[in-house]
């Protein structure tokens, strides 16, 4: 029998009840910092969305900033599977795990890991080491599972990878080999997330600035000057290494449009702007 992972953050970051989750993400779809609605209108100009920045917190802080990236992709297209790559924020495990078999489940269901796709990732990623137990306890995929589920459906495949080696060496070769994989399968059928939030634990001013310091070079696709910011600025941004290897592959997929979606902050949604954490939803688009 398959391994499935059960959820670690059920009841905490998102909702256990599976129609409180439905509802919540709907909330989250609906609410000013969100897309409103789901709609299938690509925009004009663009042939697909392969790579999406996406935060995760808890729903009711950064549910809505995330569904804006997960309405983009619906614009576009059902991606049959989901690469996603997250920090490893607890330090168990392999340096850069990759979750080989199995399945995840959430309270919408079930989704099974593309085992064959684990595979040909890493046969040409050296720091990719098979290890379920680094995922135990980890959120920063889990909470992107309940949008892929109630968007996109449980016939979705996801391959999972968490780092805590979050080196440029690692994005460039994750990097790489992600622009690969995506090139070989049908344009749309694979995207690849980066789960990150951004700034943590500042005042919502302070947050907001060093927030867009680290944004810029994403959006001009500058590696280097993304680790240069997060370095000079001490920008706490948790996924830096995800968010590295999503500008890689956009370079080697040939990625030339890159938008911010949406930029908030916890205090945007909780009212409390003392000590916040940032978060972007970032669609690349082919």
């Amino acid at each position: 029998m398959a391994r499935v992972r059960k959820p670690a953050v059920a009841g905490a970051f998102y909702e256990a009840d599976r129609d409180k989750l439905i509802k919540q993400i709907e909330w989250a779809i609906s609410h000013s910092l969100g897309p409103g609605q789901l709609t299938k209108q690509p925009r004009e100009g663009f042939k697909a969305v392969p790579i999406v920045i996406v935060p995760h917190a808890g729903y009711v802080y950064s549910g809505p900033v995330a569904a804006m990236s997960f309405a983009e992709i619906y614009r576009f297209h059902n991606p049959k599977t989901f690469i996603l790559i997250g920090p490893n924020h607890y330090g168990v495990g392999a340096p850069v795990a990759i979750y080989p078999e199995g399945a995840w489940e959430t309270p919408l269901g079930v989704l099974e890991v593309d085992s064959d796709m684990a595979k040909e990732l890493m046969s040409r990623v050296k720091y990719l080491e098979p290890d379920v137990y680094a995922f135990t306890q980890e959120h920063s995929l889990e909470v992107q599972l309940p949008f892929i589920q109630y968007i996109f459906g449980n016939n979705a495949k996801i391959v999972p990878i968490i780092i805590w080696r979050q080196t440029k060496e690692v994005a460039r070769d994750l990097g790489s080999a992600i622009a690969d994989v995506i090139s070989s399968h049908e344009l749309g059928s694979i995207v690849y997330i980066a789960s990150s939030d951004l700034n943590h634990y500042e005042p919502h001013e302070i947050t907001t600035e060093k927030d867009m310091r680290a944004i810029d070079p994403v959006l001009k696709l500058d590696e280097d000057s993304f680790f240069d910011v997060i370095e000079r600025y001490d920008v706490s941004a948790c996924g830096y290494g995800a968010i590295a290897t999503a500008i890689i592959t956009a370079k080697k997929l040939g990625v030339k449009n890159v938008i911010l979606l949406r930029h908030a902050t916890s205090g945007d949604t909780s009212g409390y702007t003392l000590e916040t954490v940032g978060y972007a939803s970032i669609a690349f688009y082919l």
